[in-house]
């Protein structure tokens, strides 16, 4: 997945435009954009949209983000959205391997109870919005087969944190804000799990969203979350490797199958190594799975 989009879970208006929005995934926030007021309504429009939008023949994966586990409400929103059969859950706050097990553990009954199979449900871990977060992001490895991508934030860790701001006057992320990010990616690459960059809040500058895509991208990331869907152009389009890239990848590859037992090829008086091989790989899959998208 290369953008995922947030999405408010008590707006149909919204809902039913991302939809159209062309991002690889939806994300149906039941948390931070939905007052306490507005739970339970916010449950009821996210199932109703669940129900409707899931029997699209084309359509982005849909997800739900759950209140974290330590607020009392997920049991709540898991009981309310599971029905609606969602491609998965985002867990905000999460602490480590352990609260995605427990969460995993969550999730497992309500498929049982609505008659999903086992394992149907995928999960994204948001990994560093508590200071305790930083500490265990190298502990998500073997925690939950239905983890599937580690995300970041910096937003609630600021809060925590007591600071000022999270961003200097160029819009550049501070030095703590810059170790979670490193966290993240590191945790991802040992849990073996996509590694999806947060959001970028001045949605309506363009350039500035370029320049954090493609250094997401350059540094591992390989897809990044929205707030707005005029964002998810952009996204998309750095996140989907070239035709170029590509074909440099292709070459790679073919000249380390015509070589098999060779540690190193040389192409145009380059010398690559077996990691520019995996990388090589990588970037095709990659490249595979944003054209299934529709990109």
């Amino acid at each position: 997945m290369r953008s995922l989009l947030f999405i408010p879970g008590d707006s149909p208006k919204k809902l039913d435009k991302g939809m159209g929005s062309g991002a690889d995934a939806l994300l149906l926030d039941l948390e931070d954009s939905i007052s306490p007021q507005r739970k339970a309504e916010a449950r009821a429009t996210t199932l109703a949209f669940l129900k409707e939008a899931g029997a699209a023949s084309r359509r982005p994966r849909l997800f739900v983000r759950i209140n974290g586990l330590a607020t009392g409400l997920a049991d709540d929103d898991l009981e309310a959205v599971v029905a609606g059969r969602p491609d998965g859950i985002m867990l905000p706050k999460a602490e480590g391997g352990a609260v995605v097990s427990h969460c995993d553990a969550k999730v497992t009954a309500r498929e049982a109870i609505h008659g999903l199979p086992d394992g149907a449900l995928d999960i994204i871990a948001i990994a560093t919005e508590t200071a305790q977060a930083l500490f265990l992001a190298g502990s998500y490895g073997g925690s939950s087969r239905r983890l599937k991508g580690l995300t970041w934030g910096a937003e609630d860790l600021s809060v925590e944190l007591g600071a000022e701001a999270n961003r200097d006057a160029q819009g550049n992320f501070l030095a703590p804000y810059q170790l979670a990010r490193s966290l993240c990616l590191a945790g991802a690459a040992a849990a073996r799990v996509q590694a999806i960059d947060t959001v970028y809040v001045d949605f309506r500058n363009d350039a500035g969203l370029r320049r954090e895509c493609e250094e997401a991208r350059r540094d591992g990331f390989t897809g990044k979350m929205a707030i707005h869907p005029a964002q998810v152009a952009v996204i998309n389009e750095v996140f989907t490797p070239t035709e170029e890239a590509v074909r440099k990848a292709q070459a790679v590859i073919a000249a380390f199958a015509e070589q098999p037992g060779a540690g190193t090829v040389g192409i145009g008086g380059v010398m690559y190594d077996r990691p520019h091989l995996e990388r090589a790989r990588q970037l095709v899959a990659r490249a595979k799975a944003a054209r299934g998208a529709g990109s």
